[in-house]
């Protein structure tokens, strides 16, 4: 539970850091977190990593580092916002693109 805290803890600096760095009118941080964080669960499951790894890299960093509940209300700021299209856009790429992303890190090796 230790490692998992630990993994969180840096994976939440990260997100917040790149989230502020990458900050625009539209949700392209949390994309992009979201998408490069895919990618690296997909690797980092394909190479199936000890049981002490996963709780610190899978589970602890990269469960902090993404962010579906940003991508939840991002979502609802579009619609809110009156931008429906710009949403169902959204909600696709990012669910196709966090697939692809997850599969391409699986197959990379």
């Amino acid at each position: 539970m230790m490692l998992v805290g630990l993994g969180g803890f840096f994976g939440a600096i990260t997100r917040f850091y790149l989230g502020k760095y990458l900050a625009h009118p539209y949700p392209w941080a949390t994309f992009f977190i979201n998408s490069t964080g895919a990618f690296a669960l997909g690797l980092l499951f394909a190479l199936h990593p000890s049981d002490t790894l996963w709780q610190l890299v899978g589970i602890g960093f990269l469960g902090a580092y993404t962010t579906f509940s940003t991508f939840g209300f991002e979502c609802l700021q579009l619609i809110e916002q009156k931008k429906e299209k710009q949403a169902i856009i959204y909600i696709s790429t990012t669910l196709l693109v966090g697939i692809l992303c997850a599969t391409l890190g699986f197959f990379v090796i």
